[in-house]
């Protein structure tokens, strides 16, 4: 992943601040592809603001504006289920926010930070809100699009993406455990947006 080119940076900066009408229109209009959305919700309902993705390439432009979310880092990802429920629960019958949204989306199996769906995590101002614009060459529409879907999840902590160095040990074992491994360590599930054309 890396830093949008310029000519986009500044294209998704006016669109979020003119509506994403217009960004969508503009996208689809330059690349033939209708862009994807995410309307973000926390666990109680409340809007955060939109996500859009839009193929560019072989690469999938991400951008978003959003707030209420606490201050500071937030692990970020597209989850494999295109399920947002905030009553779901887990094998245990406990309630887990948004546990609906399955894992990470990971097609190939990998491990954390190298998830198709591992996206860089979000900083959040003292405000409360974020802007984001960024591009991956790590999932497709087709992926993000499959029988049953895909979510972006914003996590309640930051994400450590698995960079545990060797130098590091738990229970006697060097580098990243199991935990990390699978989700960066990155806290609950604090908002849910459905992935939608």
């Amino acid at each position: 992943m890396r830093k949008l080119r310029p000519v986009w940076l500044v294209a998704i900066a006016a669109t979020l601040l003119a509506g994403l009408g217009v960004f969508g229109m503009t996208s689809a209009m330059a690349t033939g592809v209708k862009p994807a959305k995410a309307a973000v919700v926390d666990v109680n309902g409340n809007s955060l603001g939109t996500v859009i993705l839009q193929p560019i390439g072989n690469k999938l432009a991400i951008a978003g504006k959003l707030t209420g979310i606490a201050p500071g880092f937030h692990g970020f990802h597209i989850h494999s289920v295109g399920i947002c429920d905030p009553h779901a629960t887990d094998a245990t019958g406990a309630v887990v926010p948004f546990a609906s949204a399955g894992g990470h989306l990971n097609p190939g199996g990998a491990t954390h930070g190298h998830h198709a769906g591992d996206l860089p995590v979000l900083f959040v101002a003292a405000d409360g809100k974020t802007t984001a614009a960024f591009e991956t060459d790590s999932t497709t529409f087709a992926q993000i699009f499959d029988a049953d879907g895909a979510a972006l999840i914003i996590h309640a902590g930051p994400d450590n993406l698995a960079n545990i160095p060797a130098r590091y040990s738990a229970a006697g074992v060097a580098g990243p455990d199991a935990a990390t491994l699978a989700t960066g360590d990155s806290g609950g599930r604090f908002a849910c947006g459905v992935i939608t054309k």
